[in-house]
């Protein structure tokens, strides 16, 4: 086998394995080990693919990084509506103690708070995020 063929057979192995993680940092690295079967394929020499293939895949590696898909999520999982799909929904409240109220929402009792800014009124509330067992609602 040709060097220029066992680069591709190792990137391939290395985009076989991205789909199993979903970070597309390994697909950033098989992005330098095609470089390096492209300078294998130019007639480069050994130490000339290798230098190739990292200074590639470190280059894809690092914009990956700066870009935003190399960031984590900066919302909370309690205020994510991807993660709890409670948040958005309505509830209705009858009346407020101290900022604490209870409430029926999907056939069950729940304690609900007040959020920043929330007015405690009777009336229709929006659910902003869930700790634990408590809604925490604003005004809708």
């Amino acid at each position: 086998m040709t060097d220029w063929m066992s680069w591709l057979v190792v990137a391939g192995v290395l985009v076989i394995a991205e789909l199993f993680t979903g970070t597309f940092y390994l697909l950033m690295i098989a992005i330098g080990l095609s470089a390096g079967a492209l300078a294998a394929l130019a007639g480069a020499s050994g130490p000339m693919q290798t230098l190739a293939a990292a200074l590639v895949g470190l280059a894809a590696t690092a914009l990956l990084h700066r870009s935003r898909f190399g960031k984590p999520a900066k919302l909370e999982a309690t205020r994510d509506r991807n993660v709890n799909l409670d948040i958005g929904q309505r509830v209705a409240v009858a009346h407020w103690v101290d900022g604490r109220a209870r409430v029926m929402y999907r056939g069950a009792l729940w304690d609900v708070e007040l959020g920043p800014g929330a007015q405690p009124e009777a009336g229709d509330y929006r659910i902003v995020e869930v700790r634990g067992s408590r809604l925490i609602l604003t005004n809708s």
